[in-house]
């Protein structure tokens, strides 16, 4: 088993669906043990094809659920959707209830004075997509999908070159060191990063010489630097909020045109038939403190759902800030609930020391678990009626037959509820008429007949 698992991690697409198939025979003849299921998820995962820091690919996440007893996962990529397909059949094949989006920075000039939840970078705002069923996006959009990743990696190889000078005699190559720690040409930040400090070890085999280095380099001292050096989730995000965020030598204040708009995300989100999805870190911001402001602009522009990742709203060690953030998380989870937005919660997984699934037992999370769950099937229950009948949440069968919000989320909700992968029960929605009503619908998944 645990070389099957480390092959659901492999590069070669080949290697990862094969280990699957093996893994998912040994599940049917009941020779792995599982997790019974819990009220647990996870729909907010980074891939490998962004960045995992565990290294997961679409598959891994998958059996990682379907092992752990998730109730649901759901995956989220930086500027690509090319774990969809992957994930979405794994998620099919081992049984669990699963969702895809993409996330990206888009630039809200109506807030542009205003830092929203990107730190330092006034009207920049990180925004997503959920409940994506396919990796390729339809002719009349492909193109901002490409523009969105062209103008990643045009930023990533100007940073580089920044760092490059910088971090002399250190040299990083992007495409030799780089672009081969991706199985898909789609790098990020913490690509760089772990070439970077791959490249430092390798000039500076002496760890004391590379102390000494990297405290010149990021203006820190060698004890701070020694303490630190040998544990990757401290060491990486100190460089990175040194080297890459504002003030660092690697970075560059974004404009306007460094990334999409809304209108243009929004775009390709529902050219794909998937939801617009805003995103809150921790309302402490000046544009998050005008949230009612931010969430009317938002759902006016198509947004649907929000984004929260808990464990950095309560998971912290100063029991102040602590008590200020739980309470700021509470009070969204209510204005999420008044606005009829349904959330979408997870860990990320994208930087080392994040959780593999939150916990769902802390007494700040247990008051939320109601709303976070009914978000999870709500994002499943759109997923299945997309994938299977293009009934999703934005398609003209669901827009002419629950025109109103609230009745909506509740019915996808529902139908994420009562359908679960691969039982005969999700099959009958393919002998529906094309005519059927909601109730209909819920009526071909509620008995096992």
């Amino acid at each position: 088993m645990s070389k099957l698992e480390a092959r659901l991690n492999s590069f070669e697409y080949h290697e990862r669906i094969s280990s699957l198939r093996e893994i998912a025979k040994l599940v049917q003849r009941k020779e792995v043990e599982l997790t019974p299921q819990l009220g647990i998820v996870n729909m907010h995962c980074h891939t490998f094809f962004s960045y995992n820091a565990y290294g997961h690919s679409p598959a891994s996440l998958a059996w990682l659920a379907k092992k752990k007893g998730f109730a649901a996962i759901g995956i989220v990529d930086f500027d690509v959707l090319d774990g969809v397909d992957e994930f979405l059949s794994a998620c099919e094949l081992l049984g669990i209830r699963g969702s895809a989006g993409i996330e990206t920075r888009v630039f809200v000039p109506e807030f542009a004075t205003r830092e929203i939840n990107s730190p330092g970078e006034p009207g920049i705002y990180y925004h997503m997509g959920i409940g994506f069923t396919s990796s390729q996006p339809p002719i009349e959009v492909a193109p901002i999908l490409t523009s969105m990743r062209t103008r990643a990696a045009r930023r990533n190889r100007e940073m580089l070159e920044r760092l490059n000078v910088h971090l002399a005699p250190l040299g990083v190559n992007y495409e030799a060191d780089v672009l081969p720690l991706t199985p898909a040409g789609n790098a990020t930040e913490r690509h760089m990063l772990a070439a970077m400090i791959k490249a430092a070890e390798q000039v500076f085999p002496d760890q004391e010489e590379r102390v000494k280095f990297w405290s010149r380099k990021v203006g820190a001292e060698n004890e701070q630097i020694a303490a630190i050096i040998n544990d990757y989730a401290k060491f990486s995000n100190l460089l990175r909020s040194r080297l890459m965020k504002k003030g660092g030598a690697g970075y560059v204040q974004p404009s306007p045109q460094s990334f999409p708009t809304i209108e243009e995300f929004h775009r390709l989100i529902v050219g794909c038939g998937a939801v617009p999805c805003a995103t809150w870190l921790d309302g402490l911001s000046e544009g998050e403190q005008a949230i009612d402001e931010l969430l009317d602009l938002l759902i006016g522009k198509g947004a649907a759902a929000l984004n929260i990742i808990p464990d950095r709203n309560w998971n912290i060690s100063d029991p102040e800030t602590r008590l200020l953030k739980v309470q700021k998380l509470h009070a969204m989870v209510k204005t999420a609930g008044a606005l009829h937005l349904p959330l979408n919660v997870g860990t990320e997984m994208n930087s080392p020391g994040n959780r593999l699934v939150d916990d769902f037992s802390a007494p700040a999370m247990a008051p939320l678990n109601g709303a976070f769950m009914a978000g999870a099937y709500f994002i499943y229950g759109h997923t299945v009626l997309q994938s299977t009948r293009r009934w999703g949440y934005q398609s003209d069968w669901a827009r002419t037959r629950l025109p109103e919000r609230r009745a909506r989320n509740a019915f996808y909700e529902t139908v994420g509820r009562r359908a679960t992968p691969g039982e005969a029960r999700v099959r009958r929605l393919f002998d529906l008429p094309s005519a059927s009503s909601p109730d209909a619908v819920l009526d071909a998944l509620a008995y096992d007949y």
